[in-house]
């Protein structure tokens, strides 16, 4: 029978026995912890590397603010009660090459439609625009034929001072004609304003909104005030057709108001359309 020393030996031997497969176990552990962090490290330096490689961390210019292409003015529609409130259009992102097809409705005919230039007027082509898209223009009525010889439309309240409450700049002023052509003008010399010639008119001139002419027939002067901003494209001849009704008192003395209605149905505007390509030299 074993002796009692004997058994403590055992029993020592069996804890250190245990004690070496803990250490062991801790041992296996910390590696494994330690391989999974330098791992970790590894692509985490990887990641942040291709980053600055390709410029992640380069200090990056803050984007440009948008150029304002237009400024609407704000008019006050409780002083001049004319005046209808829709809002104004925007001032950026607005395209300022090609064309923009602008038709106007009317019960005289076929609809009348006109290219409204970017370049040239690209804030009295927005306006028209937004105005459109409002439906601002339909159902009112041109007001006026004037002793110009042209078609004044464009204001619902028929008045000649009613528009939106905003108004904008002349753009595009053409070239005066030569003061003496009044009394004798030169056989070549080219109308001011000619047939076909779509143009803003304000009151007063340069507050422009909403008011435009068609011309029906050519108009010259030496000191032009309606900025140019399209021309005729279709339906000139119903242009031309409503120039020729007979006028009355407009109820201020002029007699230049319609005496049947003209009325506008609708004015649409059309996307903007690109503008022709240069065509190279052979």
């Amino acid at each position: 029978m074993a002796s009692s020393r004997d058994r403590q030996r055992k029993l020592a031997r069996a804890k250190l026995d245990r004690q070496l497969v803990r250490r062991a176990a801790r041992a296996k552990r910390r590696r494994q912890i330690q391989a999974g962090v330098g791992a970790t490290v590894v692509l985490a330096l990887i990641v942040l590397g291709s980053a600055w490689a390709l410029g992640a961390f380069d200090s990056k210019p803050k984007p440009e603010a948008a150029e304002d292409i237009c400024l609407w003015t704000p008019q006050d529609a409780s002083a001049n009660t004319n005046l209808k409130d829709v809002g104004k259009p925007a001032t950026t992102g607005l395209p300022t090459t090609g064309t923009r097809t602008m038709t106007v409705t009317t019960n005289q005919g076929d609809p009348i439609t006109a290219e409204l230039d970017l370049a040239s007027a690209p804030c009295a082509a927005a306006s028209i625009s937004y105005l459109a898209g409002k439906s601002f223009y339909d159902n009112t009525t041109c007001h006026e034929i004037t002793t110009e010889g042209a078609l004044h439309c464009g204001d619902p309240s028929g008045t000649g001072i009613g528009g939106p409450a905003y108004s904008f700049y002349d753009e595009d002023i053409p070239t005066g004609a030569d003061p003496s052509a009044s009394a004798s003008p030169a056989p070549d010399e080219p109308a001011t304003y000619p047939k076909g010639t779509v143009a803003m008119v304000a009151n007063p001139p340069g507050s422009n909104g909403s008011q435009f002419l068609i011309f029906f027939k050519d108009f010259k002067t030496a000191t032009p005030t309606y900025p140019i901003i399209g021309k005729v494209t279709g339906g000139l001849d119903v242009v031309e057709k409503i120039g020729a009704l007979a006028t009355v008192d407009n109820g201020n003395g002029a007699k230049v108001k319609p005496k049947t209605d003209v009325v506008v149905q609708s004015l649409t505007v059309g996307e903007a359309n690109p503008a022709p390509a240069a065509s190279s030299a052979s």
